[in-house]
């Protein structure tokens, strides 16, 4: 059976659904194509089902990309006002599932899915990144772009907790559930925010924003009592410098578990000034070395994608493939923490919505 459209728009998430809906108010003729078995299901999941669905202080500067400057446009065109805007006024009440096996391309684009073949003169791709592949999450997107002669900057889990070595494992394993609030650091990028100790490594909002720059093989470093000096107790006061008056100086500032363990591994045998110093510099300079990161089966969302060099900035169609779109994650802009990747969805949906 053929069926023809205006616009075909491959995945149904946030950057696909926002994208037909613009371009359906603009009187298109739009079908979604979604191979879960539910549309929007990484939307409902994102956060615990309470997720950000955007952030009020989005900046450009919340993005990672080959070219930083890529989202400035389709971000200043749909704002996050404008997404509130619309979720407050609209709701999606229908919605059909489905798998597609070819894209085709001679006039007009020809997608076949389960014995249908669809055509348009438009196909917008928004099949989401790698992340959480229980979900339905695959390359379909980066594969089609290679089919079309697109490059691909190189993917990653992004927004991933990080695991430990082998020694610090055994060290802080057993301190899972410990939280604390931290300075996390590499490679010029620092985070302030909670840090979560788990079985595997490190989690929390500082890891997960730090995990997005970090790389593998370097270091990343912590500062564990940001604008604190744990120790003024003591230098204070002299001629009470030992291991207990350590423990209380270090379990005020530090949660218990953790202090009491820091103290076990790192505790000088002396208090002069000196040894002083180079414990508080430790405590502000933890450098570790992640052997990995929990991969996409824990990633929020994945870096990397379409190169944006292939696409227009104002419109997002292929500069070589006219007609041929890519929107939300499976382009090469990747968000910070709290919602600025669905932002990044509306904004480059919207922005196709407008052209298609």
């Amino acid at each position: 059976m053929r069926r023809d459209y205006d616009v075909i728009v491959l995945g149904g998430g946030a950057a696909g659904l926002l994208c037909a809906i613009e371009a359906g108010k603009r009187g298109r003729r739009v079908a979604v194509l979604e191979r879960a078995e539910r549309i929007g299901k990484k939307i409902l999941i994102s956060g615990g089902g309470r997720c950000n669905f955007t952030n009020l202080h989005c900046r450009p500067e919340n993005f990672l990309s080959a070219n930083p400057h890529f989202c400035k446009s389709a971000l200043a065109r749909y704002t996050p006002a404008d997404f509130i805007a619309l979720v407050e006024k609209h709701g999606i009440a229908y919605h059909e599932n489905i798998k597609v096996s070819e894209v085709h391309r001679d006039s007009r684009f020809r997608v076949l899915s389960e014995g249908n073949e669809l055509v348009a003169e438009a196909l917008v791709v928004a099949t989401g990144g790698l992340s959480i592949p229980k979900m339905g999450a695959t390359a379909f997107g980066y594969d089609l772009a290679r089919q079309f002669g697109l490059s691909i900057q190189a993917c990653r889990p992004a927004l991933v907790p990080l695991l430990w070595a082998a020694e610090e494992r055994k060290h802080y394993g057993d301190l899972a559930g410990v939280s604390l609030d931290v300075i996390a650091s590499t490679d010029g990028r620092r985070f302030r925010e909670a840090m979560l100790f788990t079985h595997r490594g490190l989690s929390g909002p500082a890891i997960l924003q730090i995990s997005s720059y970090w790389q593998t093989g370097k270091a990343i470093t912590i500062d564990l009592a940001p604008d604190a000096d744990p120790l003024s107790p003591i230098r204070a006061s002299p001629s009470h410098r030992d291991s207990l008056a350590l423990k209380r100086a270090l379990r005020s500032a530090l949660p218990t578990r953790f202090a009491d363990r820091w103290l076990a591994l790192h505790s000088p045998e002396r208090l002069p000034n000196a040894a002083l110093d180079a414990f508080a510099a430790e405590l502000h300079h933890w450098n570790i070395t992640p052997v990995g990161d929990e991969g996409h089966d824990k990633a929020e969302v994945t870096a990397g994608g379409v190169d944006t060099s292939e696409l227009s900035a104002k419109t997002m169609e292929c500069r070589k493939v006219p007609g041929l779109y890519f929107i939300g994650e499976v382009v090469d802009v990747t968000g910070h923490l709290g919602g600025f990747n669905f932002q990044w969805a509306w904004a480059s949906g919207y922005a196709a919505g407008q052209s298609v």
